[in-house]
Formats: C-alpha cells, structure tokens, sequence
C-alpha cells in the first residue's frame, strides 16, 4: 500500500535521487543509527588534555580543596571514556523500551512495565559477552569513570550496576538507565541514599541528558522537579522526548505539546526550552499511522544528534574542562579573598560570621577586580552552606604561580588544541561518508 511508505528527495553527485522509506519497518532508522556507531572510529585527541589537567589544573584544585567544594578529581578514565547519555524521567515513560530501541536488543537485567520497574542505576556498555557488574566492584575498577560514586555509600551501590552486551550502538557510546522518578505519595519515601546527588554526578559527566514525558502524563512531580532543577548549567546537554506519542490522536497531541511546552516554561525559567523530540521510541507498530512521517523524521533528528555526540566527543571533553577550569578559578579567589580577610587570632568567629553574610559582596568584588565573570562563580547559598561546615583553619594562602598555570593553561593549552580539533572532526566525517557510501554501493 502506498500510505506504508513515504519518500525523500535528495541530490547525489549532481543527481536528483529518491529514498523510499517503509513505516512497515519501524526499525530501519534505529538499525541505521546501531550501524553508524559501529562503525565510527573511537581514536580522540586526549592527551594534551590530560596534561594539561594533571600538570596545571590538578595541582590548583588540591591546593584550593576545589573537590570538598565541588566535583572529585578526574583521572585517566573520565578522558578517555565513551560518551554518555542519561536518560531521565517519571515512571512507566518508556526509559528502559526506548534504550532496547536503540540498541536493538535487551540488555542484562532489563525490566519493562506499567509500574515503576527500574529501581537501580545501571550503565549499559559494550562487551563481547551479556554480563553484569554489581556496584561495589564496579566503583574499585580504575579504568572506569564511576570511582567517585563510592562517596554515595552501599545504600547506592546496592542498586548501582553495569550491563554489557554486543550491541553495536554501544561501540559509540554508553547509556544509563535510571530508577523512575516518583510522584504522588511515593515520592515523600526515601530511596536511602542521596538520589538527587547520584542525578547530578552524572549530569556533570554526561554528554547528553534526556529528559523523557509521556504523552498521557505531563504532570511533574516535585522530585521530577528538583531534579530538573539540578540539572541547571548544563542545558546545552538537555534534549526532551516527549514519548508514546502515537497512542494519541493529531489533534490532541497538539493540545499535549502545547501543555508541555507550558509545563517546562514554568520549571526551565528561560525564555526557550530544549529542543523536543516526538515519537513512540519502541518497537512496537504505530496505533495511529498518520503522523507517522513525523515520527520518522523526528527519530533521525534524535538519532543524529546521538551519534554527533562521538564525532564530536573531543570537543564535548575540551569544552568540560573550560567550564571546570573556570569554576575552580573563581574558586580559587574566593578562599583567598576569605582568607585576607580573615584576621590572625582574636574576633575570628564575628569576621567569620560577617564574611558568611557578605558573600555576595566579596564575589561583586572579586567579579569587579579580576574580570572573572559572575557566571563562572558558584551558588551562593551552597557556597555559604560549604564554608559554614569547613574548619576555617584550613583556608589556604594565596598561591600565584599555580592561577598563573591555569592561565597559561587557557591562553596557550586549551588553544593549540582547539585549533586540532576541525581537523579531527573532518577526518571523521570522511571516513563515516566512505563507509555509508560503500554500504549505499552494496
């Protein structure tokens, strides 16, 4: 029948071509997509970014406690690891369906259903075998990036875990499935360890963060919510899905994209929200087959923002360690401000007291005196919350040579390898458009 299929124009060597796409094979786009990863090279531009974060920034960070304050240090592993992408969303969203659609296999220890089934962390990586990794021997592995998570406790650990399989999308990057966020009444429980610390962990290391909705339940709890909100610099990772969104009929999802375009306003408090991807992101047949070409051109959009995230994953480490390079600058001047102020023996718990209240004024100055931009500084409340627990006796003096580091660090660093990465990229892309191209061929 012609309305289970539908055609694309496109022009090849200076031809006019016809791609004929079938929504009987609901799969092809995600087969595409698991062939495109497989055969995408892993090799990335990394080590000068090693250096330059072991032998000028690390230093700073240890001297400056950056990682009491803020995130842990990094080792080999955070450089060197597959792109990661989180998926997060309120239960029965279609997480852990939408994951098998990509993959195109299920993965050791999948649960589906209606109820919230997933009550664990799990990271789904390749392996030559389906096996899984519990947590505690998980975080003790060095060649992994998810040594820090031990600071959770075994609360977490027990329902933190690896899940590896042959699945060729994995050969490009990694995802993880999360526990479905709670609403109603069950929210109020506690899961026993710090659910929202684990969230953003992992929103700091990952490369792509979806936030899934389904369309028969916009609704957004307040743990949804605080979740959200703690994902707040990093909306550049941000994509949303809004799920399932087949079993509803033309003129009703359009009353349900409004509704969550609204819902998000209120909770992004920005001007634009993340870019939404709509779609039934399962295997299963289309209920309603009229949007169908909507579908199908919105999973490719998906789909090809994913696989940029490997073409382009040096790009994403460099931009990383910018952002982390700026936050323990500001940080750095802000202890050593403290300290200055910080008298040598009597009235130390009064100046104590009066700095903790006129934080906002010390970073005013800072922002004023080193052209540091307030953007690059921390919440204040936090910060304040920080140093209230801190042992003051252990606020460090101000060291020059180590800010002069980082600053050479971004001036001369950072800047020969940005001007590395194009030609990386071009290689890339030159070698997926030969494989796609002998694929086409055969």
């Amino acid at each position: 029948m012609l309305s289970k299929f539908y055609r694309k124009l496109y022009s090849r060597n200076g031809r006019l071509c016809v791609r004929v796409y079938s929504t009987n094979d609901k799969k092809s786009i995600g087969d595409r997509f698991s062939w495109l990863m497989s055969k995408e090279g892993s090799g990335t531009v990394v080590e000068g970014l090693k250096n330059a974060y072991f032998n000028k920034l690390l230093p700073l960070e240890k001297y400056y406690l950056f990682h009491r304050f803020h995130s842990p240090q990094l080792n080999n592993a955070d450089f060197e690891s597959l792109p990661l992408v989180l998926l997060i969303g309120q239960y029965s969203t279609g997480k852990t369906s939408m994951i098998k659609y990509l993959l195109g296999t299920e993965y050791p220890d999948i649960r589906i259903g209606p109820e919230p089934t997933t009550d664990r962390f799990i990271v789904i990586s390749s392996g030559n075998e389906r096996n899984s990794i519990p947590g505690h021997a998980l975080v003790m592995d060095s060649e992994k990036p998810f040594t820090p998570l031990s600071k959770f406790g075994s609360s977490f650990l027990n329902r933190f875990q690896m899940s590896t399989c042959p699945a060729p999308a994995l050969k490009g990057l990694s995802l993880v499935d999360t526990p479905g966020i709670l609403s109603g009444e069950k929210q109020r429980q506690d899961r026993g360890y710090d659910f929202a610390g684990v969230v953003e962990w992992f929103a700091e290391r990952g490369d792509r963060i979806l936030l899934l909705f389904d369309a028969h339940k916009l609704d957004i709890s307040d743990e949804f919510r605080s979740c959200i909100e703690l994902l707040r610099g990093h909306e550049d990772k941000i994509r949303i899905v809004l799920n399932k969104a087949d079993l509803v009929e033309q003129q009703e999802l359009m009353r349900v994209y409004g509704a969550l375009m609204w819902s998000l306003g209120k909770v992004f408090h920005t001007p634009e929200v993340a870019r939404v991807y709509i779609g039934s992101f399962w295997d299963k047949p289309l209920r309603y087959e009229m949007l169908s070409r909507l579908f199908y051109a919105e999973e490719q959009d998906l789909f090809n923002d994913l696989y940029s995230l490997h073409r382009n994953s040096t790009l994403r480490k460099l931009n990383d360690l910018i952002k982390r390079a700026r936050l323990a600058k500001a940080h750095a001047q802000l202890l050593s401000e403290i300290h200055r102020r910080m008298p040598m023996f009597l009235g130390r718990e009064a100046k104590k007291t009066e700095i903790l209240e006129s934080l906002p004024e010390i970073y005013t100055f800072i922002e004023e005196e080193y052209h540091i931009p307030i953007g690059d500084f921390p919440d204040v409340e936090r910060f304040r919350s920080q140093l209230y627990a801190l042992d003051w006796s252990e606020l460090p003096r101000t060291q020059l040579s180590l800010l002069d580091n980082v600053e050479d660090m971004m001036k001369n660093d950072i800047t020969g390898l940005i001007q590395k990465i194009p030609q990386e990229i071009v290689t890339k892309t030159e070698h997926r458009e030969e494989e796609e191209e002998s694929k086409e061929t055969k």
